[in-house]
Formats: C-alpha cells, sequence, structure tokens
C-alpha cells in the first residue's frame, strides 16, 4: 500500500527536525576536529618552511601539524578544550541544517511536482546542485551569528580571553557593532553557493550511482531503490570531501573576517587587526603574500578529515530520522 503524501506543514516539520538532529549529532561527533581546523585557520603565522625563509616572517606559528595541535591542546586545555565553542555551534548548526533540509526539500519538491523523496532522485544533477546552493545560502543568513561566536570561542585557547557567548556578543557590539555579528558573511555566501551545492548535487549523483550498483549487483534491488545506512554515509563522505577540498581557501578568508579585531591572547600568536583587509580578493592578496599559497589551505588536514565524517553522519542521520517521523507523522 502507498504511503499517503503528508501536508505541507506536517513535511516542513519532518524535514526541519530531521535536520536539526542530525546537525546537532553531526557537530557534537566532530567538534575536536573543528576545533583543531579553526585554530590552524586564525593563525597569521606560517606553517610552511617556505614562507618562514622570508626575513619579516621569521617567528614560528604556535601550531605546526594535526599531531602536534592535538597534543598541545590536550596538554594545555584538557579534553574539553576540544568542545570549545560547541555550545554556540549547536545553536549555529542546529537551525542550519533545519532550514537547509526544510528549504532543500520545498525546491525540490517544487521541480519535481511531488512531496516524496524517493521521487526526488530522478531530478536533473544541475538541479540537485542548484536546490542545494540556494539551501545553504538561506540556512548561513539565519543561523550566521552563532557562527561568528563559534569561531570566536573555538579560535581561543587558555586563558580564555572570552569566558562565555555573552562576553564574546558584548566586546563585538562594543568594537564593531551590530553589523559584527555578520563580519564575513559575504565570503561565507560565495562559499557556501560551491560548497552546499557541490554537498548536495554529488550526494544525489552518488546516491544515484549506488542504486545503479545494486540493480546490477543484487537480483532483488528492482524491486526496491533504498539504500543501506553504510552506502548512505559512503555516499555523504564523498560529498562531504569533495566539496570541503574546492571550498576551504574561501572558510580560510571567512575565519579570518570573523575574528578580525577582536582580542587574542599573544600565546596563540598575531590578532587579526580591525580592518586588516579591504574586502574578500584584498584577504586573498594579503594572505598569499604573507603565508604563501599554503595559507590558504591552513587547517585542509583536520577540515577534510572533519567534513567526510559530518557529511556522512548528517546524510544518514538525516535519511533515517526523516523516515523514522514520517512513518510516526504519517
Amino acid at each position: 500500500m502507498e504511503k499517503e503524501e503528508p501536508s505541507q506543514m506536517k513535511r516542513a516539520m519532518i524535514d526541519s527536525s530531521a535536520g536539526a538532529i542530525s546537525g546537532g549529532i553531526s557537530r557534537t561527533v566532530t567538534s575536536p576536529l573543528d576545533v583543531i581546523k579553526i585554530r590552524f585557520q586564525v593563525q597569521l603565522e606560517p606553517t610552511s618552511s617556505w614562507a618562514l625563509l622570508r626575513k619579516d616572517l621569521s617567528k614560528p606559528s604556535k601550531y605546526t601539524g594535526m599531531l602536534q595541535a592535538t597534543k598541545d591542546i590536550f596538554r594545555e586545555e584538557g579534553i574539553r578544550g576540544f568542545w570549545r565553542g560547541n555550545v554556540p555551534a549547536l545553536l549555529m548548526v542546529m537551525p542550519y541544517t533545519a532550514i537547509q533540509f526544510t528549504v532543500l526539500h520545498k525546491l525540490k519538491t517544487f521541480a519535481s511536482g511531488s512531496s516524496k523523496t524517493e521521487n526526488h532522485i530522478n531530478l536533473s544533477p544541475y538541479l540537485s546542485y542548484i536546490s542545494g546552493a540556494l539551501a545553504g545560502c538561506a540556512a548561513t543568513v539565519g543561523s550566521y551569528p552563532f557562527d561568528l561566536l563559534r569561531t570566536i570561542l573555538a579560535s581561543q585557547g587558555e586563558p580564555k580571553v572570552y569566558p562565555n557567548m555573552r562576553s564574546a556578543s558584548i566586546d563585538i557590539f562594543r568594537t564593531r557593532g551590530f553589523p559584527g555579528l555578520y563580519a564575513g558573511l559575504t565570503p561565507t555566501l560565495i562559499e557556501i553557493i560551491p560548497y552546499a551545492g557541490l554537498q548536495f548535487g554529488t550526494y544525489d549523483t552518488f546516491k544515484r550511482w549506488a542504486m545503479v550498483w545494486n540493480h546490477r549487483h543484487y537480483s532483488n534491488a528492482t524491486a526496491d531503490d533504498s539504500l543501506s545506512s553504510f552506502q548512505l554515509f559512503l555516499c555523504g563522505l564523498a560529498a562531504g570531501t569533495c566539496a570541503k577540498l574546492v571550498c576551504h581557501p574561501l572558510d580560510v578568508v571567512k575565519k579570518r573576517f570573523q575574528i578580525e579585531g577582536l582580542q587574542r591572547h599573544p600565546r596563540y600568536g598575531a590578532r587579526v587587526e580591525h580592518r586588516a583587509y579591504k574586502n574578500m580578493f584584498d584577504a586573498m592578496k594579503r594572505i598569499i603574500q604573507m603565508e604563501g599559497w599554503a595559507g590558504l589551505y591552513k587547517g585542509l588536514f583536520p577540515s577534510t578529515v572533519k567534513a567526510a565524517p559530518a557529511g556522512a553522519v548528517t546524510f544518514v542521520a538525516y535519511e533515517l530520522t526523516s523516515d523514522w517521523l514520517e512513518s510516526v507523522w504519517t
């Protein structure tokens, strides 16, 4: 018997609830890698030996490798240091993924003419990419201030400059005003368009490939197009990796704008001065001049290691939670 299509309001509740739950799980699981990534991205001192040969950049960076950074953070801040900034991160990622999956489902429903998820797999890959990009933009604007606070709290070590979200928010208002809560939004939106487009577009593409593979290798696959949790995990893993590799330099630029002009303890290196960069392109130019091309890829390894399981956990948790909520509410 064919399942009844849920109403628009019920469908939105399913998508937003499943998105928020999956985002919260993914963020909490991958928080240590996110903290390490941010520490690399916000330090101005170069980590490459080429850049260190320059006379004006002789000071070594605090973090030089992922293993060394892990040891330092654990020694200086304890295990809790790896979840620094996780509260604003959850406040950011839960509405972000809720908005993202809700808008994504709305766009796919509009393009396919059906609210059933199983009918969305037949959409053109181009529509999947466009839907993912638009959903990512909507989610970014809706949750950006929490992303900013997450970066600020995760980038500081011990002793803390900001003990909590409130103190960080007050200092942002005092030094930058209300627009300060959206510092770095432009490079974020420019980053999220290809990132979300690639993530969701490649995820749908990998799912289609997995279904074709199932049809070829399993005789009973013709009647059921559903994928196993492990196959969904692999699709999400590949999608997250592809998106992160392409978009990482823009993420570095975004982080620099987010911490621009804010306090930073000297033991963690130089701080980014207020109005250090005129715009996104100037920031990229200055990073290359002062830190070499490697500066745009600081934190790439922990970022990629984090993005792959984060994408996989998010997609699997969303698919399973969405199916469960749909069975309960319809």
